[in-house]
């Protein structure tokens, strides 16, 4: 559900309201905007700006496109049998909103360009995920600039990109104890060699694989990565990092494969229980690169060789994982001095 399919339109009291809006929607990575034609400024680049007025939306080039009210069944029926191929059509729903808006996808197919209004940012996410794919353009009404930060909490954003892969040998491999470690039950099926990206230290998080994989006497929890204790980070979906004891339901994390496929997906339920742990040291040019995981069949750490359960990790082996800036502020990368152990 990404912000590049949502177009911010203010609605606030007063030019300097809706300017204000603009302009923290531009600081949130936000780049389409639906405005009033005394709104306008000079768009930068990247920018689209849409001009509506008198119930039509001017996008940059093409037609107007009118927006149409829509609160029957057969209105809607109606509406959808008469679009032309190869336009878009924009909808609002003063009443019904879901149901309508999963018809109107599933009409569409690849015969137009679909388009809705959202009247607040709680509604977007059903709007960009109607029967899967949603709307191909989501509109929301924005009436303070506080709301920005509600959308953003709301809408997936850039995935962070040209994540540095490595390999690197572990040093040693043995049991550390008991300790509180975390599962992270997520509200997506994971395939057996996604995983989440963990770690002691920011500089290198190592890939726990799902466990969409069971063992002799576990069944398979695809929607789960029993990921490390309390203390360490994981990688989010917008590429900052956080303490996995404090995950909540509705974060977003990032889950990757080794080749490089990376997807957001969202936390269900956090788990913590107090169970043996075992400590993967590893060697990355000089520096060491830890991570505390329970030690268990159904725990796998990714390998030169696929996914090693942590019962039967070993020192030797190259494990695989991510390499990141090391200083972190808040779980966003800093520029500074830092070394961490």
């Amino acid at each position: 559900m990404s912000r590049d399919r949502v177009a911010i339109r203010p609605r606030g009291e007063g030019v300097v309201t809706r300017q204000a809006i603009r302009a923290r929607a531009l600081q949130r990575g936000f780049r389409t905007f639906v405005l009033l034609p005394t709104d306008l400024p000079n768009a930068s680049a990247g920018e689209v700006d849409i001009r509506e007025e008198g119930g039509l939306l001017h996008p940059p080039s093409g037609s107007a496109i009118p927006i149409h009210r829509v609160e029957t069944h057969d209105s809607l029926v109606e509406l959808l049998r008469l679009a032309p191929a190869d336009t878009t059509l924009a909808i609002e729903w003063p009443l019904d909103r879901v149901i309508p808006l999963e018809n109107a996808v599933a009409a569409r197919g690849r015969r137009f360009h679909l388009w809705t209004i959202a009247r607040n940012p709680e509604e977007v996410p059903g709007a960009l995920g109607a029967l899967e794919h949603g709307a191909d353009l989501v509109i929301v009404d924005v009436r303070r600039p506080e709301d920005v930060d509600r959308l953003e909490a709301l809408v997936e954003g850039p995935l962070p990109s040209g994540l540095e892969w490595a390999h690197l040998p572990l040093r040693s491999a043995g049991p550390a104890g008991v300790g509180d470690r975390v599962i992270v039950d997520t509200t997506s099926l994971l395939t057996p060699t996604e995983g989440m990206l963990v770690g002691s230290v920011a500089a290198f998080l190592f890939h726990i694989a799902s466990e969409a994989e069971g063992s002799t006497f576990s069944r398979p929890r695809p929607f789960r990565v029993n990921a490390g204790a309390a203390h360490s980070y994981i990688l989010l979906a917008d590429g900052t990092t956080r303490y996995l004891s404090e995950l909540e339901p509705g974060d977003s994390v990032l889950v990757a494969t080794p080749d490089g496929n990376a997807r957001s997906v969202r936390v269900g339920r956090i788990k913590v229980e107090r169970r043996p742990l075992v400590l993967l040291s590893a060697e990355d040019h000089g520096a060491i690169r830890t991570l505390f995981a329970q030690e268990a069949e159904s725990v796998r750490v990714t390998t030169d060789e696929g996914p090693v359960p942590t019962t039967q990790i070993r020192a030797g082996t190259v494990v695989r994982g991510v390499r990141l800036p090391p200083a972190r502020h808040l779980g966003r990368a800093v520029v500074e001095t830092i070394e961490e152990r």
